[in-house]
């Protein structure tokens, strides 16, 4: 590469120097506002990216949790041979409970498909949250196996969800993922104002086609500053949801949603288990996970059979997931928890003494946001709609990965290479751009800093801790000169 006059030093220095187009800066005040999002872009890209690719990396093993499942722990997940009618699930609760006497019935999830394996869930006082699973074959009885699971879900499952959210770090751990979630919003709309702004400079030849799709005639840090720009717009729509989802599910950006939530009270309708007639629990008398056995109930199978019959008659079809009673003043409940679009998620509460249906909460009647949120998670976890969510995650997660590559090779394409100038990277966008802003945009910009600093606490602090640093350095850069 040449030292004196090479092309691309001439093109980083123009990209960090030129305004943005007129035609790109009409919608806004001035155009002192492109520098302050293209520094603000740079430096989240820069120190940010190695946390995406790290939710990529994990997210992309996690999309594929179900296939991984059914290979690693096929035995216990599928029956032997799919031969004649199925055993009373009464009958596989009690073969399951005998071979396991150390837990009390806490779920039960029948069969989703004839070659599937009934799973009873089994609550056991020396796990804490977690459970023990038996896996019943339903035609024979024959217990196939137990693992210990975490809210339904495997080991395997388990270790890759906490690898994904925390990287098995625990509470520190869970900062990574909502540092991540809380940035990448941010650096997708920052890349999405440049990029589409930019294009606008080329009206009346071909703007769309400009916007999305790489200049294949481009050379050096334009090809890939399009490569980068254009997989960006393609995936920014899935990227700006897995941040939002992501976001809800967190610990501190995830309280503050719990709360705007509940103040507009969009929280998702609980279901009442109070046995008819029965004084109500502590806490509302719903459902929850106590475990028929905790009850005194000296056979916590019986019933089973005809709270399913009960639930089909309501029109609870598909996947479902039976509750045992959590004592002596509650009933069975069954919820629907089919993730194939359109989803099913009505809840019954059943007495099975009767067989009468006490309680209904249907899905239709649970609030927008609530419906969202759970729709969102689901997706996230590449449950949505089976296979083609996964595969759309997958393409995300590869997708990040090639952006994430893209930019720091765009930011090493543009170091200086003279002789006199030569450095390890490119120049990062000029310092104070704030200073320039319109006053309008401070008076409005301001405020919605702190409002979202507030809603995404990490971005909040991470953003105030650069401020600083920067202003350090800067202060540091002077006493030098």
């Amino acid at each position: 590469m040449s030292t004196t006059s090479d092309p691309v030093v001439s093109d980083t220095e123009r990209d960090h120097t030129d305004p943005v187009p007129a035609d790109a800066t009409s919608a806004v005040p001035r155009a002192d506002v492109w520098p302050l999002v293209r520094r603000l872009h740079f430096y989240a890209g820069v120190f940010v990216a190695p946390l995406l690719v790290l939710a990529a990396l994990t997210g992309l093993a996690y999309a594929f949790t179900p296939q991984l499942d059914a290979l690693v722990y096929g035995n216990e997940l599928r029956a032997e041979r799919v031969a004649g009618p199925r055993l009373p699930l009464a009958d596989q609760v009690r073969a399951a409970t005998a071979a396991h006497p150390e837990g009390s019935v806490a779920t039960v999830i029948p069969p989703a498909d004839k070659e599937a394996t009934t799973q009873v869930v089994l609550s056991v006082p020396e796990l804490g949250e977690k459970q023990r699973t038996v896996y019943v074959d339903p035609y024979t009885g024959q217990v196939r196996g137990a693992l210990t699971t975490g809210s339904g879900a495997t080991p395997l499952a388990t270790w890759l969800e906490e690898l994904h959210g925390s990287l098995h770090l625990g509470t520190a751990g869970r900062l990574y993922s909502e540092t991540a979630a809380s940035w990448l919003w941010v650096i997708v709309g920052g890349g999405l104002l440049m990029w589409l702004g930019r294009r606008r400079h080329y009206r009346g030849r071909g703007p769309a086609r400009r916007a999305l799709w790489p200049d294949r005639s481009a050379k050096g840090v334009r090809r890939t500053r399009g490569r980068h720009a254009v997989a960006g717009v393609w995936l920014a729509v899935v990227l700006l949801f897995l941040s939002a989802t992501g976001l809800t599910w967190s610990d501190h950006a995830g309280a503050r949603f719990d709360v705007v939530q509940s103040g507009l009270r969009a929280t998702a309708p609980e279901l009442d288990t109070a046995r008819p007639g029965a004084a109500p629990a502590p806490g509302g008398g719903h459902a929850h996970r106590g475990g028929a056995g905790a009850s005194g109930t000296a056979d916590p199978a019986a019933g089973a059979d005809q709270v399913l019959a009960t639930a089909r008659g309501a029109g609870l079809s598909g996947p479902v997931e039976i509750s045992a009673p959590a004592d002596a003043e509650s009933v069975w409940s069954v919820a629907q928890v089919d993730n194939r679009w359109p989803v099913h998620r009505d809840k019954i509460a059943v007495d099975a003494s009767t067989g009468q249906v006490t309680a209904r909460v249907n899905w239709a009647d649970t609030p927008w946001l609530a419906k969202l949120s759970s729709l969102g998670i689901q997706f996230h976890m590449g449950r949505l709609f089976g296979l083609p969510n996964q595969i759309l995650l997958a393409s995300t997660a590869l997708g990040l990965l090639w952006i994430v590559f893209w930019g720091y090779r765009m930011w090493w394409q543009r170091r200086p290479t003279r002789a006199d100038r030569r450095a390890p990277a490119g120049r990062p966008p000029a310092r104070g751009t704030w200073r320039r802003l319109p006053r309008t945009v401070l008076f409005l910009g301001v405020p919605a800093v702190v409002l979202v600093g507030w809603a995404v606490p990490l971005l909040g602090i991470t953003l105030l801790a650069f401020l600083l640093v920067d202003a350090a350095a800067r202060g540091l850069v002077r006493r030098v000169r």
